[in-house]
């Protein structure tokens, strides 16, 4: 099994969350899978791990569409936070609306990290090549 040391999941779809974290369990082997029901608590969250010097994750299963602050306004702060490695970061959404995929195309173009558009339900199959990519 390939070890990966940390994966966040950012999302308030409790079915999501299972579902990701069930495959992932299958697939890999994980030190930390860390999980936010909104980007505000995520972004906390990664600003604290900046602060006591622990390790960001590896990948992070982003949603668009949460309450308290979405997945775009996290991704805005989150490219600006002074992160030393590139992080692969997957935007899982059920949104159809190709403005959207512009959008995340956008975030690209201004971030190191990797940026990748992915349409909900996520598979199995999905789930292992982003965590090879990664």
């Amino acid at each position: 099994m390939r070890k990966i040391n940390s994966i966040c999941i950012i999302d308030d779809d409790p079915i999501t969350v299972f579902g990701i974290k069930k495959i992932l369990n299958s697939i890999i082997v994980c030190d930390n899978i860390y999980t936010y029901i909104n980007g505000k608590i995520a972004i906390d969250g990664i600003k604290e791990m900046l602060i006591d010097g622990k390790d960001m994750p590896d990948v992070l299963f982003l949603d668009i569409n949460m309450p308290i602050m979405d997945g775009w306004q996290f991704l805005e702060e989150f490219i600006h936070l002074d992160i030393d490695k590139k992080v692969r970061v997957n935007i899982v959404t059920s949104s159809i609306d190709p403005i959207d995929k512009e959008k995340s195309e956008l975030y690209k173009t201004r971030t190191g990290h990797t940026i990748v558009f992915i349409n909900k339900p996520i598979s199995r199959e999905g789930i292992q090549k982003i965590t090879k990519a990664a």
